[in-house]
């Protein structure tokens, strides 16, 4: 397949990627947005309807521009989802000269003296080629001073920074349909009760039953309609393709009935009962029907994106659950960072209270750690030179300084969010 590379789109560098998938109603729509990708050659993939992401492998020869094309051909949008820091490719280093490697204290010293330097001439730390933030660099083969290898290639990119924009994106969304439910409803009530009611009935009420049912037909129902016409150009039809047609259905001929039928004269009554029997079709309308079928669907709707917004709270959660800034020792002196901006090596002081803020070995100090949220047992664990400690563990006893062994995504609390996302992409 020829590539059809965008601007804006990232190369394929992994056999691996995930795509947020926009425009999916209902499952069926999932189910054609897997077909199509499973029929490019070298691809496997998976569309989940609940979380709208697909997670799709290829071949060489493909890039990620030509899974969002064959998408955007489908009728759908597609957005690559940026991979989590530990899953980022590494790129090839340069064929320059090798910088000497620094390990330790020196390392850890030269590399707080690259950030203050970085500081005091006013650069921005996360464009800055010299101290690798930000660039996904983690092989130590910069461009600048030897502290490439202890800077944190994730300092700049993780999940904090992608999450509260989809988040946003999300709550926009909800947001937005919950508005439209609550005009549509409100407007549709008094159409289904004058229809359903002819007590309530009065002379010309088939007037204010068409102002207050067309609202609801056109503007409530514009995300069915649109969604229809989009399936339609491209020879499918979906849920939204039935909904669309029932309502535009009812609503058209209401308007024949009342404007060149019998059903717009004054005095006309719309009768109620549970038996069918002949009447003259002219004289019937069916406002309520198109306003109350879009009304509910539309809180179907509201309710169906309300459940996935919960559904990722538990994800969310977990990922919030981890330290947010940590006491790094630098050159013997304690600074206030970032948990992100750790890396392995860094020592770090953990003091009664405060969370480990990753997954490290202790070095100093002994102490009883809860680690309740990842075991479940409630009695804290006593640790001391030599032991291991998880991030996101609580310090209950005594002051610990630790070193950290894994950082970033390879943390525990990463891997278990991963298996939750794993859990919510994949299908039973």
């Amino acid at each position: 397949m020829a590539s059809t590379a965008a601007a804006g789109i990232p190369a394929a560098d992994t056999s691996e990627a995930e795509l947020m998938i926009g425009g999916m109603t209902c499952a069926s729509c999932a189910a054609r947005v897997e077909k199509k990708l499973n029929r490019m050659d070298g691809v496997t993939a998976t569309v989940n309807y609940a979380t709208e992401k697909a997670r799709v492998t290829y071949g060489e020869g493909l890039e990620l521009a030509d899974l969002v094309a064959t998408v955007e051909k489908t009728g759908y949008t597609a957005r690559p989802v940026a991979l989590p820091p530990g899953r980022t490719p590494t790129p090839a280093p340069t064929p320059s000269t090798p910088e000497p490697y620094v390990s330790g204290a020196d390392a850890r010293t030269d590399a707080e003296a690259a950030r203050r330097a970085t500081s005091d001439t006013g650069t921005d730390a996360g464009a800055d080629s010299d101290t690798g933030i930000g660039t996904g660099a983690d092989t130590g083969a910069g461009t600048g001073t030897g502290a490439d290898p202890v800077l944190p290639p994730h300092a700049a990119t993780g999940p904090d920074t992608a999450a509260p924009s989809a988040e946003a994106e999300q709550d926009a969304s909800l947001a937005s349909l919950r508005q439209r439910l609550v005009v549509s409803a409100a407007l549709a009530a008094p159409v289904v009760l004058l229809a359903m009611i002819p007590a309530l009935q009065f002379d010309s009420w088939q007037w204010l039953s068409l102002t207050l049912a067309a609202p609801v037909v056109i503007w409530g129902g514009l995300p069915f309609h649109r969604a229809a016409w989009t399936n339609a150009k491209h020879g499918a039809a979906t849920m939204d393709t039935l909904v669309s047609l029932g309502t535009l259905a009812a609503f058209g001929w209401s308007l024949w009935a009342l404007f060149l039928g019998d059903a717009g004269m004054p005095g006309m009554r719309h009768g109620f009962d549970f038996t069918v029997s002949r009447a003259d079709a002219t004289s019937a309308i069916y406002l309520e029907v198109a306003a109350g079928v879009i009304t509910f669907i539309l809180l179907g709707r509201w309710l169906e994106a309300r459940a996935k917004r919960k559904s990722g709270a538990a994800l969310r959660a977990l990922m919030h659950l981890g330290a947010k800034d940590v006491t790094a020792l630098r050159a013997g002196t304690e600074v206030r960072i970032p948990a992100s901006a750790l890396v392995v090596g860094d020592h770090f002081v953990v003091r009664p209270g405060e969370k480990i803020a990753t997954d490290g070995t202790v070095i100093e100090g002994s102490s009883a750690v809860d680690a309740s949220m990842l075991t479940g047992e409630s009695l804290p664990v006593d640790v001391t030179v030599g032991d291991p400690v998880t991030g996101a563990t609580l310090n209950a006893g005594g002051r610990l300084v630790v070193e950290a062994t894994r950082v970033g995504a390879d943390t525990q609390l990463a891997r278990m969010a991963k298996l939750v996302e794993d859990a919510q992409n994949g299908k039973a």
